[in-house]
């Protein structure tokens, strides 16, 4: 008798393609993975509505979560409208109280709302311009792995994240993070499982350790 898979849904981060979860593996006859994309949300569309919405591609039962960054505040949002069978979140916050500071003062003055997010659409302007093989590698990294460059949709993210009000954390989540996360940094996270030298990408330049220990996380 065959064994009965597990659907693994992987919600990306702000504005992120599923591109990054590209060399994420697990086992075929144990796991069935499904990519989920970012939606252009309706005029002002509130985090929870956007989340509801996003279920609708959820096509299975007691299915298994994944979102990064962002990613990971939506599917925290989404779990609230489902039944779910695990709940994982990687280089994200579980609550406001994670909520960098720097993050919550731009909330409290507006200066969230002077962020330039029609640039994200200009990154073949910007490389035009690039100097120094580092910048030029970042430029490169976005060009693959940002998908959306919406100004709709960047306004509403970056919005709908520092304004996150989450007061506790979902019962039985997992949060895996990174110890030299800039984005969200360690200090303010509690409750997680740490990688050591992991920063805000390391789904993507750390897929070994996700591929060697998220078939245990996912089942035990």
């Amino acid at each position: 008798m065959s064994q009965e898979l597990i659907h693994v849904y992987l919600m990306p981060g702000m504005a992120a393609s599923p591109l990054i979860f590209e060399h994420i593996q697990l086992p075929e006859d144990k796991f069935k993975l499904h990519y989920l994309e970012w939606m252009i949300p309706f005029e002002d569309e509130t985090l929870s509505d956007y989340a509801l919405r996003m279920t609708k591609n959820i096509v299975h039962d007691s299915v298994v979560l994944i979102g990064v960054s962002f990613g990971g505040v939506l599917v925290q949002e989404m779990s609230k409208h489902i039944e779910i069978r695990k709940l994982i979140v990687v280089s994200t916050v579980k609550s406001r109280e994670e909520i960098p500071k720097h993050m919550q003062l731009a909330k409290a003055t507006g200066v969230y709302k002077l962020v330039p997010t029609q640039l994200a659409s200009k990154i073949d302007v910007l490389e035009k311009y690039a100097f120094g093989k580092h910048f030029t590698k970042r430029l490169e990294l976005y060009k693959k792995y940002l998908s959306v460059n919406n100004e709709q949709y960047l306004n509403w993210a970056i919005k709908e994240m520092i304004s996150w009000n989450q007061k506790e954390p979902p019962k039985g989540i997992i949060h895996i993070h990174g110890d030299n996360d800039a984005v969200f940094p360690i200090k303010n996270i509690k409750g997680n499982i740490t990688l050591k030298n992991g920063t805000h990408i390391m789904i993507i330049n750390k897929y070994k350790w996700f591929n060697e220990h998220l078939p245990g996380i996912i089942i035990e």
